[in-house]
């Protein structure tokens, strides 16, 4: 096996001189987690948009690719699903043998090199999968998932996909000369698919641990003659320690030997960035990890990611990393509150899909009811809110019809829901509001922007509490002692896992530590946060039964939350939670979305400034009497805000 150095361009002149070799300067450029983003829009507010769309990261592609004689452009997943076009080929519109899927026809116009599968691309089932993939003028990756075999026994497992393959590239040097090179590709997903999308992957496939796969296949792919080796984990960076099948396994990859470089994502987030600055063995001003060259370009085409690889080749022909950096580029800035655009849309990648784009402005433009009241997500994560109440309404309705006659009648039935479009790494415009009137399919999409399944499961009232108690891990512990402020918001926290659950009552103790880590895991096993929890005016019976709807993620495993591992699921519903959302509304046609205040934060006591950012559209909605108030300009264009709890 070749040893790879990743060093600087001392080592090249001490341990290769400059009589028989050349340099080659690579260049691997990285898009991930497009979402359907082809074109620069934004179906829920039915208008463009200058911070997404593939159209704008193909310009950032053709510069970046003018400025080196050698490329690469890889895919890193999480395309098909997302956005409401993506929905409208899948679910609406259907995709016939022999056509081509508009992210296709977007992307083999860029003529990418290799594509690597994501969690998402199974949303909707593995059919669509196989006919979308057909489209792909490239090839597709996926190292660890693999056909269930029925028999136990992983050793035997035959891969689904392709585990890897081996590009042959020709290069030229800087001295103009060309070379042959063989590089080599392996990519991974979430091992948790299975759980997520079980109603569509259960008992056809399986998956394997990201960094024990990668130690199986590394050694083989050198074997088979690859001189480089590029990692495509659609996974994000974590140094937790790993407990096996891990979501986020980028951090441990990177220790693997024989990799030069990381293109990784899943995380919608960007490396190198401060983010991750503190994180053992990240250089980001290299932008390496554990001293390989990586980046993880954002999401939706907001940012091209590039890992640049300066190689040399000996007399025989064998190939080394002399130095290697990661970086990214975007296709906006921000300015306060102001999106301003770095580069303009490609103006072939609009054309390709102008047809898919029209069909699917015109379908999320239907009306399926009326609001009473306006609906936003601008205080979602501070109190009890209207966007999620008229989910969790919904659910509640669906569910109750569902369980009649049927030995679950009478159990009672509670909802769970959590905002989804609620700022954070989306940005300071990423909040859903819907103004009093017409409600089309456009914003119940965006009240619900995942096509997940509906589900219910059966619990305790026990485990009802804890499920709230990992929930709660969505805020800072306040010092009642501090009179300095105080962040009230975990930014490690996604909004997706913060569920409230309706048809109970209950305050937040947030003078009390989280009760549970992010992996779900008890850390503060005499905390408890979820006080004065009742239900029907009661104290809750922890040995009480209920019913609680929630969506197929949540039910089988995701955001690792207590009890639900699939385990305790009893209804696996056909409808997808927002077709649920549009049913209701078209079957009550006008509705009232105001939040029943079932939950709020407990009193504190104490001269306690705690603050927390919303957008600052939200000021214009508080009224003299609130909790809540506007103490000017927060951070990349977001509103300050201070909550009382006197």
């Amino acid at each position: 096996m070749k040893k790879i150095l990743l060093a600087g361009a001392g080592v090249l002149a001490l341990g290769f001189g400059t009589s028989h070799s050349s340099e080659v300067q690579l260049r691997i450029l990285e898009t991930t987690d497009i979402h359907v983003h082809i074109v620069d829009y934004d179906y829920y507010k039915d208008a463009p948009s200058v911070a997404v769309g593939l159209a704008r990261t193909a310009t950032l592609i053709k510069e970046a690719r003018q400025e080196v004689p050698n490329s690469l452009l890889i895919d890193n997943g999480d395309l098909i699903q997302g956005n409401p076009l993506g929905d409208y080929m899948a679910k609406e519109r259907g995709l016939q043998q022999g056509e081509v899927h508009p992210v296709f026809k977007a992307m083999n116009l860029l003529k990418y090199d290799a594509g690597n599968l994501g969690n998402h691309e199974f949303n909707y089932g593995l059919d669509f999968l196989s006919e979308t993939l057909n489209d792909a003028a490239f090839p597709y990756v996926s190292s660890n998932v693999f056909i269930d075999d029925g028999d136990k026994d992983p050793s035997n497992d035959k891969p689904a996909f392709d585990p890897y393959i081996i590009l042959d590239r020709e290069v030229v040097d800087t001295a103009g000369k060309k070379h042959s090179i063989k590089v080599g590709v392996i990519g991974f997903l979430p091992p948790q698919i299975t759980q997520w999308d079980e109603a569509n992957l259960k008992g056809k496939l399986v998956t394997h641990d990201i960094v024990d796969t990668a130690k199986r296949y590394v050694p083989e792919m050198k074997e088979k003659g690859a001189d480089i080796i590029i990692a495509v984990p659609h996974s994000g960076l974590s140094d937790v320690t790993p407990q096996g099948r891990d979501e986020n396994a980028t951090y441990y990859l990177s220790k693997v030997e024989g990799l030069n470089a990381i293109l990784f994502g899943h995380a919608h987030a960007v490396f190198p960035s401060e983010t991750y600055k503190d994180i053992a063995g990240v250089n980001i001003e290299k932008g390496t990890i554990n001293g390989v060259a990586a980046t993880m370009p954002g999401f939706w085409g907001s940012h091209l990611g590039l890992v640049d690889l300066t190689l040399d080749v000996d007399d025989n022909g064998n190939w080394k990393v002399v130095d290697s950096t990661g970086s990214t580029r975007g296709i906006y800035k921000r300015d306060g509150r102001k999106k301003h655009p770095l580069v303009k849309a490609d103006q072939t990648i609009i054309d390709a899909v102008k047809h898919e784009h029209g069909e699917t402005i015109e379908f999320m433009r239907k009306a399926v009811g009326t609001t009473s009241a306006p609906i936003n997500s601008f205080f979602a994560l501070v109190q009890d809110d209207p966007s999620i109440q008229i989910v969790t309404n919904a659910q509640k309705w669906y569910v109750e019809k569902l369980i009649k006659g049927t030995e679950y009648d009478g159990i009672p039935v509670l909802s769970a829901g959590a905002p989804f479009k609620a700022g954070g790494r989306g940005g300071a415009d990423y909040y859903t509001n819907i103004p009093k009137g017409e409600i089309a399919l456009k914003n119940v999409a965006d009240l619900y922007i995942y096509p997940n399944t509906l589900r219910a499961v059966l619990l305790n009232g026990a485990q009802v509490r804890e499920w709230l108690e990992m929930s709660a891990g969505a805020f800072n512990q306040v010092d009642t002692k501090n009179i300095d402020e105080q962040i009230l918001l975990n930014p490690d926290f996604p909004s997706y896992n913060f569920d409230v659950i309706d048809g109970v009552e209950y305050n937040v103790d947030l003078t009390q530590p989280a009760r549970y880590n992010k992996e779900g895991q008890i850390v503060n096993p005499d905390s408890h946060r979820i006080i004065n929890m009742t239900y029907q005016g009661k104290p809750l019976d922890v040995r009480a039964q209920f019913v609680v709807a929630t969506n197929n993620y949540r039910a089988h495993g995701g955001g690792n939350f207590p009890a639900l591992d699939g385990s305790t699921v009893i209804i696996q519903a056909p409808d997808e939670n927002r077709t649920v959302l549009a049913n209701y509304i078209f079957d009550q046609k006008k509705i009232d979305p105001s939040a029943d205040k079932n939950w709020s934060f407990a009193p504190i006591n104490g001269d306690v400034k705690v603050t927390f950012e919303t957008t600052p559209s939200a000021k214009d909605i508080l009224g003299s009497k609130d909790i809540i108030s506007y103490i000017g300009e927060g951070n990349d264009g977001f509103g300050k805000y201070q909550i009382s709890f006197k």
